[in-house]
């Protein structure tokens, strides 16, 4: 299909008013403990901090120890004063090996996403 320049333009203002917020998803930019490290003592909490504000009501995370046993956490929460970042408390500590952490957020804007990293207790 060829667009003559009329076309063009009005493809061109559309897609200038369409904010880029509502194409995106909440992506994991950093987490404590951070991925592929070996961490000592063992942590009390997971902290995930994503791109964009997230709904800690349909978010979770569910953590794996060794031998794939899961570890309960406690309830997902936003950070204080930051809708981008999820705190998962920790119900008891977490014993040497490695560990997995399982992750899926909805975004404030509804898309969602989900990931996975890794990380060492000595």
């Amino acid at each position: 299909m060829v667009f003559g320049t009329r076309q063009l333009a009005f493809l061109a203002v559309i897609a200038s008013l369409t904010p880029s917020a509502v194409l995106a998803h909440a992506h994991l930019v950093s987490q404590t403990p951070a991925a592929d490290v070996t961490v000592t003592p063992a942590p009390s909490e997971l902290t995930l901090s994503f791109s964009e504000g997230v709904e800690p009501g349909f978010s979770g995370v569910t953590l794996s120890g060794p031998q794939q046993q899961k570890r309960s956490t406690g309830k997902v929460q936003l950070a204080t004063g930051d809708a981008k970042t999820l705190i998962v408390p920790l119900k008891t500590a977490l014993t040497a090996g490695d560990w997995q952490v399982d992750w899926h957020v909805v975004s404030v804007d509804g898309h969602k996403t989900r990931g996975s990293y890794r990380f060492h207790v000595k």
